[in-house]
């Protein structure tokens, strides 16, 4: 397994940051390792909402539906997301008052079936991907916090963005977490 965490300063207000980063499908904004996303269930973001990622992985596009686990409105979503090749978990929390609000990100990643023998050398290439959904996402928020013009919502970025998973450490792509 591949642990990775990073903590991101957010320009916006907790509110707004966590409500951004709770509809998982924004990780295509931020995230290069996320071709699409998509929220699979109407209304609002809760404990069982669905949302459809599709990442590179082996030369291949694969789609993850990752279900909320857990959830809080005060600034804390758990989701997971399982194929027969990978497991993965991400958790968020997000804290501040005001004007700003750090948020704290870890994601796991697990190989399965045959792949599980590669699961020690995962954690190098996964910490590399991790960085550049980091950097994305610090990106995005920024842009949001400024109202950048021309891009849907005020965001920056795009899917080369940033993101975690473990792709570059398995066959040179990457898969989101």
């Amino acid at each position: 397994m591949a642990h990775y965490h990073a903590t991101i300063e957010s320009p916006c207000g907790p509110a707004e940051t966590f409500d951004y980063l709770a509809t998982f499908s924004n990780a295509e904004q931020w995230d290069p390792g996320v071709l699409s996303g998509e929220q699979l269930d109407s209304g609002p973001v809760q404990v069982g909402t669905r949302f459809r990622l599709v990442v590179p992985f082996l030369g291949r596009r694969l789609p993850l539906t990752y279900v909320v686990t857990r959830y809080s409105p005060a600034g804390m979503i758990a989701l997971e997301a399982a194929s027969g090749l990978l497991r993965l978990a991400d958790w968020i929390e997000v804290a501040g008052e005001g004007d700003g609000a750090t948020v704290s990100y870890d994601a796991d990643v697990r190989l399965r079936g045959p792949l599980r023998l590669l699961d020690p050398m995962l954690q190098r290439g996964f910490g590399a991907v991790g960085d550049r959904a980091a950097a994305g996402l610090a990106a995005v928020l920024a842009g949001r916090s400024q109202g950048v013009a021309g891009v849907p919502g005020g965001m920056v970025g795009g899917p080369e963005g940033a993101v975690s998973g473990p792709e570059s450490a398995v066959g040179g792509s990457e898969a989101a977490g």
